[in-house]
């Protein structure tokens, strides 16, 4: 056995021994919803007949990981950067012997890193897949050199480093996401003496976050194109402006807006490719869109992961030299396809009639705005939230979502944006690229 290897090897047992340890006891029963996206944190519409189309899967149900795991033979790509030369790093290594002493402590950080290492369906980790396969599926202009080819996956090497500074931005949002607020601001000043380990795991957080996004920047620095470049900074900006909007709890938790009043529905009210700006670099419109439960969800999701999916799609398409409006199709694809991968997750806790114990999931879930504003009166048990979203009854909002009508809406949330990415993967040629991202959009729907 090569000494690299061995090094892999033993990094990864390190990491898995740590968050074996936080799959008992009180781990499990506080906030297990954060690892399957029922926590806080992530149009164009078809005919009747192209939908039944969509409804016929070529994969079988609920087979996510066979759909994942044929689209990685396709560009040779693994699950995620984390089974390659991450692991191999010094920093990285230390970072698992540090997680070990966070054990007992319930940082969030533990959290996260187990979801990166034993969900097989979350969304982080498939995303430099979904570059690649877009990357592959639309193909390359004529007049890319050889060399800069990777013949064998169909790919170019910088479209592959564009996909690992992708995964590695969005991992590092994560990591930054899990830091505690341990001092409000009425409270500022204060001894933190009592909370060391929670300290120490913030530290953590923070400069493991540090480390990714870092060294995505230079990566992408490396790749020497300005305008991508300003692309992927522009969707940088977009995940920290989704830290802002709405209202938050005292830990920066998001809550959902209060319902306005009810009106006649136009074009206007409903989330579509024109109420994005055709000029991806500028600021979204914000505007009218809190408390109009779409356009707040979408405006969210876009901000906080649809936007860097989208513009990294976007800028693996530049890289092939394509024209702007080939690239703004890949824009599309990967902003349609991350909010129905959101809807889907946003589905999750509400397939069931009981909500398991000490369970939580986003007040900020298409269910749950569909829902407020169904029945604006429930929003008067969202306000409780305004300290601490612990101080929220979720199974009396879970029991009430299910008996109104937002689980319904979000399914056709999710129809919506499914067929409206479908529709532009129809722009590309057939390949097997395409067929691999279309049945990775079926196998979703199943999730």
């Amino acid at each position: 056995m090569s000494f690299s290897r061995f090094c892999c090897l033993t990094q990864r047992s390190i990491i898995r021994d740590v968050v074996q340890r936080c799959s008992g006891n009180h781990y499990n029963n506080h906030r297990l919803a954060c690892l399957t996206g029922f926590d806080r944190r992530r149009s164009l519409t078809t005919s009747p007949h192209h939908w039944e189309k969509l409804a016929t899967k070529p994969v079988q149900k609920h087979d996510w990981n066979r759909a994942v795991s044929e689209a990685e033979k396709i560009v040779g790509y693994p699950t995620s950067f984390l089974s390659l030369r991450w692991l191999l790093s010094d920093e990285i290594a230390n970072v698992a012997l540090h997680l070990r002493k966070l054990v007992g402590s319930n940082h969030p950080l533990l959290k996260t890193a187990k979801h990166l290492l034993y969900n097989g369906k979350n969304n982080m980790q498939a995303w430099g897949l979904i570059v690649l396969l877009v990357s592959k599926a639309a193909g390359h202009a004529a007049h890319i050199p050889d060399m800069e080819q990777d013949k064998s996956a169909g790919v170019l090497h910088s479209q592959r480093a564009l996909a690992e500074v992708t995964e590695m931005i969005r991992i590092s949002h994560l990591v930054h996401q899990g830091l505690v607020n341990l001092q409000p601001l009425t409270q500022a000043g204060h001894d933190l003496s009592m909370h060391s380990d929670m300290t120490f795991g913030n530290k953590i957080a923070l400069l493991s976050g540090d480390y990714l996004l870092g060294n995505s920047c230079a990566e992408l620095a490396g790749l020497r194109n300005q305008e991508l470049v300003e692309l992927i900074s522009s969707a940088v900006r977009d995940l920290a402006e989704s830290e802002f909007i709405g209202d938050r709890d005292e830990q920066n938790n998001p809550l959902p807006s209060k319902p306005m009043p009810h009106r006649e529905s136009s074009s206007e009210d409903i989330e579509d490719d024109n109420w994005v700006s055709s000029d991806v670099l500028k600021p979204m419109h914000k505007d009218h869109c809190m408390g109009i439960p779409e356009k707040e969800w979408a405006l969210r999701h876009i901000l906080s992961a649809g936007s860097l999916l989208g513009k990294s799609c976007q800028g693996a398409l530049k890289l092939a030299g394509h024209p702007e409006a080939i690239q703004r199709s890949g824009y599309l694809f990967g902003k349609h396809l991350s909010l129905a991968w959101q809807a889907c997750l946003d589905l999750e806790p509400f397939q069931s009639n009981a909500l398991p114990l000490n369970a939580t999931f986003s007040l900020v879930s298409a269910p749950v705005l569909f829902h407020l504003d169904y029945d604006p009166s429930l929003y008067s048990e969202i306000q409780k939230g305004y300290v601490s979203i612990e101080n929220i009854d979720y199974e009396k909002i879970h029991s009430e979502v299910i008996k109104g009508p937002g689980s319904e809406k979000t399914k056709n949330l999710q129809r919506k944006h499914s067929s409206a990415a479908m529709n532009v993967l129809n722009l590309f040629p057939p390949s097997d690229a395409r067929t691999a991202l279309q049945n990775i959009i079926f196998a979703m729907q199943d999730l």
